[in-house]
C-alpha cells in the first residue's frame, strides 16, 4: 500500500500529543514542545523535515558543518541538510522513507525525528549567535 497524506492525517491525529494539520500537499505536525514537522510524499518516499535555526544565526558556518558532518551519524533516521526557504538559508533535521512503509514505521520516524531536533539543537547551540 502507497501511503495518501490523508491517511497520514489520520494516523498520526490519532498520536496523543500531536497535532496535525494538511496544508496544500503537505502535513504539519506539531508536538507537545510546539516543534513543528512537515510531511511530504515525494514519489516513493515520505519526506519529514523540521526547520532548525537561519544560516544567518550561525557564528561560524564552516566550522557547524563541520560539528555536524562529524556528529550527525549520532542520531538514527535523521540527518542534517540546508534548504532555501523565502530567499533565506537553513538547517534542517529531515528523515525519509519509503511511501510503501508499515504505519508502526511512518510514527516511528516522526516521533525521532522531534527527538533528535531537542538533541541537534542542543549540541550545536555554542555555533548560534546569542538572540537579542
Amino acid at each position: 500500500m502507497t501511503w495518501q497524506l490523508s491517511e497520514l492525517h489520520t494516523l498520526l491525529s490519532e498520536h496523543e500529543g500531536w497535532q496535525v494539520e494538511a496544508n496544500e500537499q503537505t502535513l504539519i505536525i506539531r508536538n507537545e514542545d510546539n516543534i513543528e514537522a512537515f510531511l511530504a510524499i515525494a514519489g516513493e518516499q515520505i519526506l519529514v523535515e523540521v526547520l532548525l535555526f537561519a544560516q544567518h544565526q550561525v557564528k561560524d558556518v564552516a566550522a557547524l558543518n563541520e560539528e555536524i558532518l562529524r556528529t550527525h551519524k549520532l542520531f538514527p533516521l535523521s540527518t542534517i541538510g540546508i534548504n532555501e526557504i523565502d530567499h533565506t538559508s537553513y538547517y534542517v533535521a529531515f528523515g525519509s522513507l519509503s511511501s510503501q512503509s508499515k504505519a508502526e514505521s511512518v510514527v516511528i520516524e516522526v516521533a525521532t525525528l522531534f527527538r533528535n531536533v531537542e538533541a541537534f539543537i542542543e549540541l550545536y547551540q555554542d555555533h548560534l549567535q546569542e538572540i537579542a
